[in-house]
């Protein structure tokens, strides 16, 4: 297949789908130790939703409401997860941004709106808003529920690395369309959920890729739930800023 020369050789591997979260469909997951085999940049979610991941030069850090972030273990899993080698394109010196200033900048720097495209920021932030979510028990609640009852932190004059997807509008329900990031501080006591942000100054590289794999669950949840897509409100209300900007008209 002829490529331009900025997409990537590799693939976006992704676990799940974002639609089986929002149906309370994720008791299982992929393990960590099978997701950094597809690569070593990336995100996800903790087993029952019970903290945000971001993978980050090929370790994963399980940002939750019970202390800093931590390594986690080849067998803790993933109930999601977008996960790719990260591709190496040149940083371009960015800021000052707010998320959706950053976000119309990816846009910019995107080969196409029909590929997916990994996004790293390393830079200084005057804020920045995150979140997790608390560890589920059985029955399972769909996403929107667990989402109230979320943990919001607000982090100042701090540094750190954003990570993340920006994906096609096609993809959403599949994956978050638009621009979706984490947030891992440099001295790794914070991270989550990317909901706001004030980027002082960074450097911002962007990658695209031709290839998506989607890995799709085999639990019987999954087996058993109808999934449906047919409501984007849900998906923004839940994702917060980080899912403003896809290319589709709302």
């Amino acid at each position: 297949m002829n490529t331009p020369e900025r997409v990537s050789a590799g693939a976006v591997t992704q676990f799940a789908v974002l639609d089986a979260l929002l149906a309370g469909a994720y008791e299982s997951g992929m393990p960590v130790e099978d997701a950094l085999r597809h690569g070593d940049f990336g995100i996800g979610c903790c087993d029952r939703l019970g903290g945000e991941v971001v993978i980050v030069d090929g370790m994963a850090y399980a940002c939750t409401v019970d202390g800093p972030p931590h390594r986690m273990t080849g067998e803790d899993v993933l109930p999601f997860a977008d996960v790719c080698a990260e591709p190496s394109v040149s940083p371009v010196a960015t800021g000052p941004a707010d998320l959706a200033i950053l976000t119309s900048l990816v846009e910019a720097m995107t080969v196409s709106r029909n590929l997916f495209h990994s996004v790293r920021v390393d830079g200084e932030f005057r804020m920045i808003r995150v979140r997790a979510t608390r560890r589920e028990h059985f029955p399972l609640r769909p996403l929107a529920e667990v989402a109230d009852d979320q943990v919001e932190t607000v982090l100042r004059e701090v540094e750190g690395t954003l990570v993340g997807f920006w994906a096609p509008s096609i993809y959403q329900g599949i994956a978050v369309a638009g621009l979706h990031v984490h947030f891992l501080a440099a001295d790794r006591h914070a991270g989550g959920h990317v909901l706001d942000l004030a980027l002082n100054v960074g450097a911002l590289s962007v990658g695209a890729f031709a290839r998506f794999n989607l890995v799709l669950p085999t639990d019987a949840g999954f087996l058993a739930s109808e999934l449906t897509h047919d409501d984007d409100h849900r998906i923004v209300a839940v994702e917060g800023g980080a899912a403003r900007s896809s290319g589709r008209q709302r």
